[in-house]
C-alpha cells in the first residue's frame, strides 16, 4: 500500500487532525507555520515560467495561495470528500464568488426561503443590480415538483442542509435528483453541520460553501469561508459559456489560449474562482486566521458531538416548559423533518435550535437581559452557548412577508448550544424564565 492510499485511507478523527498537512516539509514543525509572507521567491527564471503557465504548482502571492491556508483548504477537501477546495475571507465572500461565478452575465437561482437572512437580503439587494434573480421556491419539500420551478436561465438550486435559525431539513437526494435532469448544479451551505455531521456530496451537492467562522472552527475567533467542488458536474455547456471562454493568462508552453476546464480537469469551478474572483475581488484569508481554523478543526468531532447532546437536552427541556410555545430540533420526534434526521444525520442534529417565547414583548426582553450563562449575541457554533431574538438581529433583514415565508415568527429565540454542562445551561434557562414571568 502506498504511502498516499494509507492516507486515504484514514478515518474522519484522524483526517481532522493530520490530512494536508507533512512535518517533514516544514521544517518538522508539530503544529503548521503561520506564512505571514505577501509574496514568494522564485527558485529562478524557469519556476517562474512554470508557475505562471501552471505547468508547476507552487505559490506566487497571498492574495491567491499561501501555505497555511492551503493546509486549511486540504483539510477539509478530505473531510468533506471534495475534487478541490478554496479558502476566502468569509462566509459571505465563499457564497458571492460561488454564486458570482455560476451565473456570471446573468441568470436566475432557485434558493430556499429558509436561509440565514444575510443571504436572504443580499440575494434581493446586491445580486439584481448584477443581472442575477432570485426565486424562492415553493417546493423544496416536494421536489417532485421542483422542476417545475425551474427556467431555461436558472443557473443553480441554492438551499442550507441544517436551515438557520429553525433547522429545516431537506431531501437533498431527491433536490439533486431534480437538478441534474435540468443541467444546474446544486450549492449547499453547509456550515451548521459541518462535515462530521452531514457530506453534501454523497447527498448529490455539487458545490459545497462554509462560513468556517462557525462550526468548522469553532471558538468565535475568527472570520473565514471556504467553497469546495464535487469534481463531477460538467460546466462545459450552453448554460455556462463562461467556462469554455478561453484566457491568455492561461496560455500554454505554445502561447495557445486554454479555458478552465482544459487546465484544471478535475476542478474547474475553485480553479475559476482562484484566479478570477479571489485574485481580482481580493477577499482573501489570511494566513493567521487559516491556523486558527486548522486548530479549531482537531476538535470538530468532539465538539459537534457535545454541541449535539447539549442541544437536544436543551431541545427536551424547552419542550416541556409551559413558557414555550413551540421548539423546533429535527432530534425531537415531533419534528416534522425527523425522518429525515433519522436517514441522514446518524451522528447527531447539530447545536442550533429554536423556541418560541409565549410572553409578550416585555417579557421576552426582560428573559433575554436576565440570561447569565449564555452569550447574547448573533455568532453561531462557537463553544460557547449563544442565545438570541433572531427577528429582530440575524434575521431582521426580512419583512413581515418574507419572515412569513420563512416561518420566522417575531417570538422565535434561537439558541447555539455550547460546550458547558447542559444542566448549567438549563438552570440559566429556568432563572431567566422566572424572572421574565414575574413582570404582568
Amino acid at each position: 500500500m502506498s504511502e498516499e492510499t494509507k492516507k486515504a485511507a484514514y478515518r474522519f478523527d484522524t483526517q481532522k487532525v493530520r490530512a494536508g498537512y507533512e512535518p517533514k516539509d516544514h521544517k518538522y514543525a508539530v503544529s503548521p507555520p503561520i506564512y505571514q509572507t505577501a509574496s514568494y521567491d522564485f527558485r529562478d527564471v524557469e519556476n517562474a515560467k512554470n508557475l505562471f503557465s501552471f505547468k508547476e504548482q507552487g505559490f506566487l502571492y497571498t492574495r491567491v495561495g499561501n501555505p497555511t491556508v492551503a493546509v486549511l483548504e486540504e483539510r477539509v477537501r478530505v473531510l468533506e470528500g471534495a475534487a478541490a477546495a478554496i479558502g476566502v475571507a468569509s462566509g459571505m465572500a465563499a457564497i458571492s464568488y460561488t454564486l458570482l461565478n455560476l451565473a456570471e452575465g446573468g441568470g436566475r437561482i432557485l434558493t430556499s426561503p429558509f436561509l440565514y437572512g444575510g443571504s436572504a437580503d443580499s440575494f434581493k439587494k446586491i445580486y439584481p443590480k448584477f443581472g442575477i434573480h432570485f426565486d424562492i421556491a415553493k417546493n423544496l419539500e416536494h421536489p417532485e415538483k421542483l422542476g417545475e420551478e425551474i427556467w431555461p436561465d436558472t443557473k443553480a438550486i441554492y438551499i442550507e442542509s441544517i436551515s438557520n435559525p429553525n433547522t429545516v431539513l431537506l431531501d437533498l437526494d431527491a433536490i439533486s435528483k431534480v437538478a441534474h435532469e435540468h443541467g444546474i448544479p446544486v450549492v449547499v451551505d453547509n456550515t451548521v453541520a459541518t462535515p462530521y455531521l452531514y457530506h453534501p456530496f454523497a447527498h448529490g451537492a455539487d458545490i459545497v460553501v462554509y462560513s468556517a467562522t462557525k462550526g468548522l472552527s469553532g471558538h468565535g475567533n475568527l472570520i473565514a469561508g471556504l467553497i469546495l467542488e464535487s469534481g463531477t458536474f460538467d460546466y462545459k455547456t450552453e448554460k455556462f459559456p463562461q467556462f469554455s471562454e478561453k484566457y491568455y493568462t492561461l496560455r500554454d508552453e505554445s502561447g495557445t489560449y486554454r479555458s478552465f476546464p482544459e487546465v484544471f480537469p478535475e476542478a474547474p469551478f475553485t480553479a475559476r474562482i482562484r484566479f478570477n474572483y479571489l485574485n481580482y475581488f481580493g477577499a482573501a484569508l489570511s494566513p493567521f486566521d487559516a491556523y486558527l481554523s486548522i486548530v479549531g478543526l482537531e476538535t470538530l468531532s468532539e465538539r459537534l458531538s457535545k454541541q449535539s447532546e447539549n442541544a437536544h437536552k436543551l431541545a427536551l427541556y424547552l419542550s416541556s416548559n409551559e413558557k414555550v410555545e413551540w421548539v423546533r430540533y429535527p432530534a425531537l420526534e415531533e419534528s416534522p423533518y425527523h425522518q429525515l434526521y433519522k436517514r441522514d444525520f446518524e451522528k447527531g442534529a447539530g447545536g442550533l435550535l429554536s423556541f418560541g417565547f409565549k410572553g409578550n414583548e416585555k417579557q421576552k426582553e426582560a428573559f433575554l437581559n436576565a440570561i447569565e450563562l449564555f452569550h447574547y449575541h448573533v455568532n453561531i457554533g462557537d463553544a460557547r452557548s449563544l442565545i438570541v431574538n433572531s427577528p429582530q438581529t440575524t434575521h431582521g433583514e426580512l419583512d413581515d412577508q418574507e419572515k412569513a415565508a420563512a416561518d420566522i415568527p417575531e417570538n422565535l429565540i434561537r439558541i447555539s448550544a455550547g460546550l458547558e454542562d447542559s444542566d448549567d445551561l438549563i438552570a440559566d434557562l429556568e432563572q431567566a424564565f422566572q424572572k421574565a414571568f414575574s413582570i404582568n
